[in-house]
């Protein structure tokens, strides 16, 4: 029961945050987006790539919806809960692996809303945590005291009695300052962020213990927790590998499990990501602003959609995100990730279901012809 008040009172705090971002360099849009009166949202692992390779025709699929001179023609974005890397990097590795001009402005990921939380974190000593380059991220946010917890942890003779026996190098983030260690092992943190999946858990599951129960100063007495955010709670998703991986969500769990069994007070926590409905109302914001950026003053067009598409493999995350989110969303769900049955998911049915991202967007642009020819 305890749990429950504490996610209920999480939930109501993840709906004062928005993903919008601040970015305004958005692709070119082709004269026939004006007309376009829907958009589409694709998740990528599972749909567009799995671990790094095009999957279900994606790159193809992709360029139906640009024109010739490779302007975009129907607006739309990546809607993930992964990242670990700045939306910016993000956006050019899209585009090299599927051979269509993808810009920042179309990526919208699981710690995309932390950007929100520089205005009360942004001076302060904060902590990442995750894959890829989480103190990049955060930085490229405008957090100015932020720190990765391969780095900080380095800081503490001892932190990690399994150290010894580890022979891999965690710390891929290239953002490192240079600081003073008497600072780091005084100063208070006073948020986390799990900013993607974490390496190494035994560690990283032992320094946050350390940095929540003690106030925010590893080694010193009990103290009251510092924030903790989650950029989403998945507990597993799809790659390469021919069954689902553990993901943020497992880790929460091991995390939260283990923090309540050694300190009085329970774990609190913010989670984001989908399937939560402020994601989708953001991304239909970012989707107009997309559609609406190349529009000039003597042409402009409404920036009402009839219809958004949300194309995903989880049906836990993806298609019911969508249906909480309700109209305009039209969820179609692939084959090519979590999702493997033959028939429509039992608990949280699609709208659709396909084998592939190619089909789903071949019958969305079937679909939509249809209805522009009866206008």
């Amino acid at each position: 029961m305890n749990h429950l008040r504490i996610f209920a009172r999480n939930s109501l705090r993840r709906r004062d945050f928005s993903l919008r971002s601040t970015s305004r360099s958005f692709c070119n849009l082709s004269p026939e987006s004006n007309r376009s009166s829907y958009g589409i949202a694709f998740d990528i692992d599972g749909v567009i790539l799995l671990g790094s390779s095009p999957v279900g025709g994606s790159p193809g699929a992709l360029r139906r919806l640009y024109d010739d001179s490779g302007a975009l023609k129907i607006p739309f974005l990546f809607l993930t809960n992964g990242g670990g890397l700045p939306e910016s990097k993000r956006a050019s590795e899209m585009s090299q692996l599927l051979g269509v001009h993808v810009s920042p402005s179309q990526v919208v990921q699981g710690h995309s809303p932390f950007r929100k939380l520089v205005n009360r974190f942004g001076n302060e000593l904060v902590v990442a945590a995750g894959k890829g380059e989480p103190a990049s991220v955060m930085s490229n946010y405008g957090f100015k005291n932020v720190i990765s917890l391969d780095e900080y942890s380095s800081y503490f003779d001892n932190i990690d009695p399994l150290a010894p026996y580890k022979k891999w190098m965690t710390g891929q983030d290239g953002h490192k300052e240079t600081r003073s260690r008497t600072n780091i092992l005084s100063d208070r943190v006073q948020a986390a962020f799990i900013v993607s999946d974490p390496v190494d858990w035994s560690r990283d599951i032992q320094v946050l213990c350390d940095i929540l129960r003690t106030g925010g100063l590893p080694g010193k007495e009990i103290g009251p927790q510092p924030h903790l955010y989650f950029a989403n709670d998945d507990l597993d998703y799809q790659t390469a590998f021919p069954t689902e991986r553990l993901g943020m969500g497992a880790f929460r769990i091991a995390l939260e499990s283990i923090f309540n069994r050694i300190h009085d007070e329970l774990l609190e926590y913010t989670s984001f990501g989908k399937p939560n409905p402020f994601v989708f109302k953001n991304a239909e914001d970012v989707l107009k602003e997309i559609a609406a950026s190349t529009r000039t003053h003597s042409n402009q067009g409404s920036n009402h959609f009839r219809t958004l598409y949300m194309i995903g493999d989880n049906p836990k995350i993806d298609i019911r995100g969508a249906r909480q989110a309700g109209n305009p969303w039209f969820s179609i769900l692939t084959r090519t990730g979590v999702f493997k049955g033959k028939d429509n998911h039992a608990e949280f049915p699609a709208d659709l279901v396909v084998d592939t991202v190619e089909e789903a967007v071949d019958f969305i642009l079937t679909r939509e012809s249809a209805k522009q020819s009866l206008l």
